[in-house]
């Protein structure tokens, strides 16, 4: 009987091995893999402008770009809302990725708070996430540390702006003063900056006296190493007058949430 527990314990070795080997297969088919820089998927569904559905069931949300909503949550609701050029940015990303074996690659967060997959998307040699921005149907949306590709999506903006292309067809010229009119506006808001305030987590432009009603830039702290490399401080905008884009939005009136400072320019 003792000769023989050697050869048992070989065999129940194998089998733990073999189980281990089959669960881990099974990990590594339901999550990429920690080490792994990309995958190559197959894309079952496009659900709007920026986030797709893999053959698999997993869900990638495009990194750096923000496409109009076609639908917001409320509750435990789903309330169409269909902003423009929604449908317009839907359709460009089908014709890029629906049906098709799409590359993704992976930046330093694979993974939102909702669980999807964050992810640079490629067919062949087309970058789906630089095309979006550059036909003007999504803004820059730069949430370190995933930038990597952010010169590249900056310059994309940037030809979308200057050729007045889908969003920035209706983009908006204004003061500070009026910018709690046109919420929810694609818009270039001009005024002097009065004062530079810093929260733990949150960088504010304020450009009048009551910082609860009046127009503010938000720059989040998590973006400041972006500000910081190109050898701008937050304070350099105190006391000057600017000119700020971006989507202006309600909190505690309004506000532009500025990523990276090509959204920013110093008129004196």
């Amino acid at each position: 009987m003792r000769k023989r527990l050697p050869m048992l314990r070989q065999t129940i070795s194998r089998v733990v091995l073999i189980v281990l080997f089959f669960f881990l297969s099974f990990l590594v088919g339901c999550q990429p893999c920690p080490f792994q820089k990309q995958i190559n998927a197959k894309v079952a569904e496009v659900i709007d402008g920026d986030t797709i559905e893999l053959a698999d069931g997993r869900l990638v949300r495009y990194i750096g770009i923000d496409t109009p909503e076609l639908s917001e949550r409320i509750g435990e609701d789903w309330i169409e809302k269909n902003e423009p050029f929604a449908q317009s940015a839907k359709l460009l990303n089908e014709e890029l990725v629906k049906a098709k074996t799409v590359r993704l690659e992976f930046d330093r967060e694979r993974t939102d708070k909702y669980g999807r997959l964050l992810a640079y998307c490629f067919v062949d040699n087309t970058f789906v996430n630089e095309i979006i921005l550059e036909q003007g149907f999504a803004l820059l949306y730069l949430i370190a540390p995933n930038i990597k590709y952010s010169e590249i999506l900056v310059a994309a903006q940037g030809k979308a702006r200057d050729n007045n292309r889908g969003l920035w067809q209706e983009e908006l010229f204004l003061r500070a003063e009026e910018a709690h009119r046109f919420i929810g506006n694609i818009a270039t808001v001009e005024g002097e900056v009065l004062d530079v305030v810093k929260s733990r987590k949150v960088i504010y432009l304020n450009f009048d006296r009551d910082y609860r009603t009046d127009f503010t830039v938000v720059i989040f702290q998590g973006d400041l190493s972006t500000f910081l490399a190109a050898g701008i401080s937050p304070e350099r905008y105190k006391g000057r007058v600017i000119r700020v884009f971006g989507k202006i939005k309600e909190y505690n009136g309004p506000e532009i949430v500025v990523g990276h400072p090509s959204q920013i320019e110093i008129i004196r």
